[in-house]
């Protein structure tokens, strides 16, 4: 088929969002360089102050990375050798990737359908006397309901580690936002997140003064003061000028993440009786910030229509095609095909379309007439 001649929408459009704030982010950068101040300098201090405010914890501990984030986290709340830690398959691959750098085991469980989110059931059902944490995972923008994993974690002793590397912003079900319900929590900057760097960072959020401590130093090589390693750490430092286009972007992220809910209004209402599966959106809809709109697509068609969506000329992605437990490097933990149905179903069926602040109104309107017309005819 050939490509329709009109503009391209992609799955994310950074220039876009770069144009609103150019000679904001420009003007810090010469600042930053002007200093010279580039590793953990006021900007750093500023922003881990202001990000810890925003979330609504007492600290937050700028990293280079969210699968830093992970890591830093997982060593702090001590999970070692032996231990088992429960999370899903349904995930990007850092989440497993440090529990494993942990010299620890992933317990891998299923997701509900409707929400593709962990499911407490299955968490309470894994859990082993070697069980040290469970990590639920805010996917895609939407905060897991947090309630009975934490009644799971308190009534056995169990440290929760909240992944929010996509739901910044997002509320949970007592109205903390995700980032502020674990022991410690995660967060990438990864440059197409709601809070996106301009490259790779992260941050851990915590309550935990000790851990605070702790995840600083390990961030600096376990440095206490400087040349003075108490304990081995980690080159894992958030730079001057990442936290500087953070600290931009910060002041404009509600901002952001509610034209983001705007849009996926739109979607909804314009794909209803489509014959695609809209994401389920909670009764509060500030409960989800849609980092992505992921649809889902029965009957063996997704694959047509993300192929029909791109010769239109709408870019796609599907997140994550193959869960954790069937890639080809996790073979070893013993999982087969079938272990875990509902997120291999899931895996086979979503597709994240376009979704950005900056999306138009008449694109969102392009993006839903071809998902129509292409189920219609199939």
């Amino acid at each position: 088929m050939t490509a329709i001649a009109t503009q391209e929408i992609p799955l994310v459009d950074l220039r876009a969002q770069y144009a609103t704030i150019r000679d904001e982010v420009r003007k810090a950068i010469d600042e930053v360089l002007d200093s010279m101040q580039l590793t953990i300098g006021p900007n750093v201090k500023a922003f881990d102050q202001e990000f810890a405010s925003y979330i609504g914890t007492k600290h937050a501990i700028g990293v280079g990375s969210g699968t830093d984030a992970l890591q830093l986290a997982i060593r702090a709340c001590g999970v070692s050798s032996g231990d088992e830690v429960i999370t899903v398959s349904h995930t990007f691959f850092a989440t497993v990737e440090a529990i494993l750098y942990a010299n620890a085991r992933p317990i891998l469980v299923e997701i509900e359908e409707r929400s593709m989110l962990i499911d407490p059931a299955a968490v309470a059902a894994a859990i082993t006397p070697r069980t040290k944490a469970i990590i639920p995972v805010h996917l895609y923008g939407r905060g897991v309901d947090m309630k009975p994993l934490r009644q799971i974690a308190q009534d056995r002793n169990i440290t929760i580690i909240e992944d929010a590397a996509q739901a910044h912003g997002a509320l949970l079900d007592d109205g903390q936002k995700a980032g502020a319900a674990g022991r410690v929590n995660c967060f990438s900057f990864y440059c197409s997140k709601n809070l996106g760097a301009y490259g790779e960072a992260g941050s851990i959020t915590t309550n935990d003064d000790r851990l605070a401590d702790e995840l600083r130093a390990l961030r600096e090589h376990g440095q206490s003061t400087r040349y003075y390693h108490p304990v081995i750490g980690y080159n894992a430092r958030l730079d001057e000028l990442q936290a500087a286009i953070l600290r931009i972007k910060l002041r404009r992220l509600e901002q952001w993440n509610a034209r983001r809910r705007e849009i996926a209004r739109k979607y909804d209402e314009r794909l209803r009786g489509s014959g695609v599966i809209p994401p389920e959106i909670p009764a509060d809809i500030r409960r989800h910030v849609f980092y992505t709109y992921t649809i889902r697509v029965t009957g063996g068609r997704r694959d047509d229509l993300r192929k029909y969506l791109g010769e239109h000329g709408i870019g796609t992605q599907i997140h994550y095609p193959v869960p954790i437990h069937l890639q080809q490097s996790a073979e070893f933990l013993g999982y087969r095909k079938g272990d875990l149905p509902v997120t291999e179903k899931v895996a086979g069926e979503v597709l994240s379309i376009p979704m950005f602040p900056e999306l138009t109104d008449e694109q969102v309107d392009r993006v839903a007439t071809a998902i129509r017309e292409f189920m219609k005819a199939h």
